[in-house]
């Protein structure tokens, strides 16, 4: 077997736009501290999802089961505001219906639009809505702005990210693999009920997989701290067995997959989540990988490279983890710093 997995380098933007055949959008509501972040494709990809944290929450999971019917969708949507961020789809699919998007039944046209939430009722903003949460509105707006180059950070569904020691983010990232020129990119919104740094010092446990010091280059501290493997856990003062958290994210590949491959590329990326987070996949967390295949170009080398770039979906969600919560940003009401106050 060859030893290219983590060969590579980052595409030209190190988003998962670098991915052939996507867009992403944000829409946030910095009052009440949320977001969404929406992928639209720009044709149908194939798609599927692996939930391995113990509290998800989500909307059209199951029709993405290689057992089932729909082969693609039309897009993702990764929002804040735990249940009543699934709402954010609905708007998604009405600014898909404005663009002719959707599965054709008869006259209608019905768009594909799996989503996924995360908890973030308790991080300052204000929640007291009334009649109306933003999120559909949010979902709608966060379509619509789909383009190539997207913010990171305090925006979109991590707008009111948070860790147990930092503010959450959007983070991405993406890696071109050589030799074969597969694409793979990676999008986040972190929203763990641990942490993403070792023990009290500002170093990212994902730093081993860190190319052009996309987080600040600091690697691991040497010697690890005493403290590095210490639980750092959200809200364990308060109400320890409530998720009220949740890392959810979209891995993607121009690489054309069956929807069965589609799955294990997901699994793979939960690797990354385990390699950037401690504690993850925990009871409390609802962590979520969707995955998307957007089928520009054929693999060749068979198992060995499909190997390959299950190992290059690991390290580029670990990267993109890192990425969110490096680009966090301090707001009025914030309940915790951002990284950039650890410097």
């Amino acid at each position: 077997m060859n030893n290219t997995a983590n060969t590579g380098c980052p595409g030209p933007r190190n988003l998962i736009t670098d991915v052939d055949g996507l867009m992403v959008g944000n829409a946030s509501d910095d009052a009440v501290k949320t977001g969404v972040t929406a992928v639209l494709c720009t044709e149908p990809a194939t798609a599927a999802v692996q939930v391995l944290g113990g509290a998800p929450g989500t909307r059209e999971t199951d029709l993405l089961e290689p057992h089932n019917t729909v082969e693609a969708v039309d897009a993702i949507v990764l929002s804040g505001g735990s249940a009543f961020g699934l709402d954010a789809a609905s708007g998604a699919q009405a600014a898909l219906v404005e663009m002719g998007r959707g599965f054709a039944v008869g006259d209608h046209r019905i768009p594909i639009v799996p989503a996924a939430i995360l908890f973030d009722m308790l991080n300052g903003g204000d929640k007291n809505w009334g009649h109306n949460p933003p999120y559909r509105e949010l979902g709608h707006a966060a379509l619509s702005d789909a383009a190539q180059t997207f913010a990171l950070g305090s925006v979109g569904a991590g707008a009111g990210a948070t860790t147990a020691n930092l503010k959450g983010g959007l983070g991405s990232a993406s890696l071109v693999l050589q030799p074969h020129g597969l694409t793979v990119g990676a999008l986040v919104a972190a929203n763990p009920v641990g942490v993403a740094t070792v023990g009290e010092t500002p170093h990212f446990w994902a730093a081993p997989f860190e190319l052009d010091g996309e987080f600040g280059g600091l690697g691991l501290p040497n010697p690890l701290p005493a403290d590095a493997t210490d639980l750092r856990i959200k809200f364990r003062d308060q109400t320890s067995n409530a998720p009220q958290n949740t890392t959810i994210a979209v891995i993607a590949t121009d690489a054309k997959l069956t929807k069965s491959e589609c799955k294990r590329l997901a699994i793979a990326a939960h690797d990354g989540f385990a390699r950037a987070i401690w504690p993850s996949h925990t009871a409390v967390d609802g962590d979520l990988v969707f995955a998307l295949a957007t089928g520009k170009r054929e693999i060749e080398g068979g198992l060995d490279t499909f190997v390959d770039l299950c190992a290059a979906a690991s390290s580029t969600m670990a990267r993109a983890v890192a990425r969110g919560v490096y680009a966090a940003t301090p707001a009025a009401g914030d309940i915790l710093p951002a990284w950039s106050g650890l410097r």
